[in-house]
């Protein structure tokens, strides 16, 4: 019987150090811990799929929180259900004591484990969601309050009305026009010709 422990954060500038010392106390050897350092959204994760090639039936996997081991409901459970009916791995969710298959081998026990895994998995999920949602919704308001999102527009050249009548004449290509306009690119430099456009009409 082999003691794993398997740890996740959702980005490289996240702190494992927490996970790392409750595995420490555990007594697992250091080189049958895994972590990871990617969104739990799926499990395509570099050690998270060696950690799995490694475990046998008997082997016992630890992990910190059901929302470690990953946020998505449905795989969630596939995951458990590979881990634990096909591999015979046993698993234990420190924060979690009722999701510890070792304790739970009558029929009640184990609908009991079973009940609260679905419940979890859906709340780790919804969480997930719901973080989204509010963050769009924040986007959303920022623009309105007329927060711009992503690089700064590049302005365009002093001279920009004699290259526009260059460009038009064609004595100038449009990559060309690009690069005399500091590399804008196309999509803002066809905003820019537009607003140019719009400014002289209204001039006359």
């Amino acid at each position: 019987m082999g003691k794993y422990g398997y740890i996740r954060v959702s980005s490289h500038d996240q702190n494992e150090d927490r996970q790392i010392l409750a595995m420490q106390e555990l007594k697992i050897p250091s080189e049958n811990l895994f972590t990871d350092k990617q969104s739990g959204k799926d499990f395509e994760r570099p050690n998270y799929q060696k950690l799995v090639k490694k475990l046998q039936a008997g082997d016992v996997l630890y992990i910190p929180s059901i929302d470690r081991l990953g946020r998505n409901y449905d795989e969630i459970l596939e995951q458990w259900r590979v881990l634990t009916k096909e591999k015979g791995v046993d698993m234990v969710v420190l924060d979690m004591p009722l999701l510890d298959t070792r304790l739970h081998r009558d029929l009640m026990g184990t609908f009991v484990a079973d009940l609260v895994l679905y419940v979890l998995s859906f709340v780790a999920q919804n969480e997930r969601e719901n973080i989204r949602k509010r963050q769009a919704e924040g986007i959303k308001a920022a623009k309105l309050r007329g927060v711009r999102f992503g690089r700064p527009e590049k302005p365009a050249p002093e001279n920009f009305g004699e290259l526009v009548k260059r460009w038009e004449k064609g004595e100038i290509i449009t990559a060309e026009m690009l690069k005399l306009c500091g590399n804008m690119s196309r999509s803002t430099f066809y905003a820019k010709l537009k607003e140019y456009r719009l400014l002289c009409k209204t001039v006359k």
